[in-house]
């Protein structure tokens, strides 16, 4: 199983999370392998893999995933130039500027932030809502707004 969702996924970790996602749909559906005949039962099961696998490749695309690094969540990054509004958003606290990251970068839903950053989803909203305030105060005392 993981061999198959490996060949599709090209990391290990994907693959991991695929095979778990497979045995799950195969722990729902286990009435349907005691009508199988025994050599249909691993076709079955492989074509359940790689649906799982396809599902975690597009989940992926759609949001261009990349890897959450929390060690520079509370680093203050430093770029020369840039826009204002860059320079802006990078003198936010981490925790703000990780908000926005998976907000509108990786397309991720205020539920889902969430649950990435492990707060509540009221928190989540709070965190939103505070955010966007602190980055509407820094433009205004730089003039963009």
């Amino acid at each position: 199983m993981f061999h198959v969702a490996n060949q599709i996924l090209h990391n290990e970790q994907d693959a991991e999370d695929a095979v778990h996602d497979a045995f799950l749909a195969i722990a729902e559906n286990m009435q349907k392998f005691s009508r199988l005949e025994r050599h249909k039962t691993r076709a079955f099961v492989v074509t359940i893999v790689e649906n799982k696998a396809i599902d975690l490749y597009r989940r992926k695309a759609r949001r261009m995933e990349g890897p959450l690094v929390e060690e520079i969540c509370g680093i203050q990054p430093e770029l020369e130039g840039g826009s204002p509004l860059a320079q802006c958003v990078l003198r936010l606290p981490g925790r703000y500027r990780e908000f926005l990251r998976l907000k509108y970068q990786l397309g991720y839903s205020t539920r889902e932030i969430a649950a990435l950053m492990g707060i509540s989803w009221p928190a989540a909203r709070k965190l939103e809502q505070r955010t966007k305030d602190k980055l509407r105060q820094l433009c205004q005392e730089e003039g963009i707004l």
